[in-house]
């Protein structure tokens, strides 16, 4: 799939780091570095600007590194772009460690997933069908 692309940035378009890999990294497009205070959350560029053809998203996610080794994530995750935004692409991050943490220009801070979706139509009924599960939900099968 072909996906239109401008690069504003000073990095590299986003690419797959192994030949099965679902999700790009996306990188910081920064002038000067971030600090990200413990629980503070920001904006960060990067630079690129994508046209997504009709009925797909691209799925902004946190990397598992960062969010296993230093505690930060991505906020609104997955994030949503969908086919008709033509801004540039932004990563809500946030730091949910006791320590400050440095977003350094070009550091990977996230991954897009381009990903197929169907838009629904719905139809109002007063039944909906049964189901063996029927209205249980959240935890109601047990721990086993």
């Amino acid at each position: 799939m072909k996906i239109q692309i401008i690069n504003k940035s000073k990095h590299l378009l986003p690419q797959y780091a192994t030949l099965f890999s679902a999700g790009m990294d996306l990188r910081a497009n920064l002038e000067k570095p971030i600090t990200l205070k413990p629980l503070e959350r920001c904006l960060v560029p990067t630079g690129l600007y994508i046209a997504l053809p009709e009925g797909y998203e691209a799925q902004i996610r946190p990397r598992s590194g960062l969010a296993l080794k230093k505690g930060i994530t991505l906020l609104n995750t997955p994030g949503t772009i969908d086919a008709d935004y033509r801004g540039e692409i932004g990563v809500i991050m946030v730091n949910l460690s006791s320590e400050e943490f440095v977003v350094e220009d070009g550091e990977r801070i996230a991954q897009m997933v381009i990903s197929h979706y169907e838009q629904v139509v719905w139809e109002e009924v007063q039944v909906l069908n049964e189901t063996e599960r029927g209205t249980g939900g959240f935890g109601h099968t047990g721990v086993e």
